[in-house]
């Protein structure tokens, strides 16, 4: 039987602050969903499925892949915690174009949506079917998820004034 290391550290999870001690073999998809981010989903622990797919400082990451000690004194962004004029026009345009059937994918697909977004505001259908290539939708929503970040893609570039940060609430964390 192996033994529990237990790791001490800090970590940001949508602008809050933690400090946690976990085994040091957990997964970060695990440490955010106990710290209450249950947006980020548990799918196929293996990162075919970006269900989990959440930003690290900034980085499109699949938090199945990453144990959560390599995460100490990042920023943690979930759906949750994702604000801002992006993520609103991203949240309204998946309404809009019913670019979700059970959900269970949305997450990381607005993730995925937001980072694509970040760097490109003017793209093609082929540009989104690529970035959004590495989540899996299990009810084949694919063509109305594409729509809606199609969709955001043109209501953003309307405004190209509305720059903003990923998250309004982020904090400083110490390493």
């Amino acid at each position: 039987m192996t033994k529990k290391r237990e790791v001490n550290f800090k970590i940001s999870v949508n602008g809050r602050s933690h400090a946690i001690t976990i085994d040091g073999r957990s997964l970060l998809i695990e440490t955010i969903r106990d710290l209450g981010a249950t947006g980020a989903r548990v799918g196929c622990l293996t990162g075919d499925c970006g269900a989990c797919t959440v930003l690290v400082d900034g980085r499109l990451t699949k938090s199945c892949l990453v144990l959560a000690v390599s995460a100490a004194g990042t920023d943690v962004t979930t759906v949750e915690g994702a604000s801002g004029p992006t993520a609103a026009c991203l949240q309204e345009a998946f309404i809009a174009k019913k670019a979700f059937q059970c959900g269970y994918c949305t997450s990381g697909m607005i993730m995925t949506a937001i980072d694509l977004l970040k760097s490109q505001r003017d793209m093609h259908e082929a540009d989104i079917r690529n970035a959004i290539s590495g989540n899996l939708c299990r009810c084949t929503g694919y063509d109305d998820i594409v729509d809606a970040i199609e969709y955001a893609a043109k209501n953003l570039r309307s405004q190209p004034d509305r720059e903003e940060p990923l998250s309004g609430r982020k904090t400083h964390v110490e390493r």
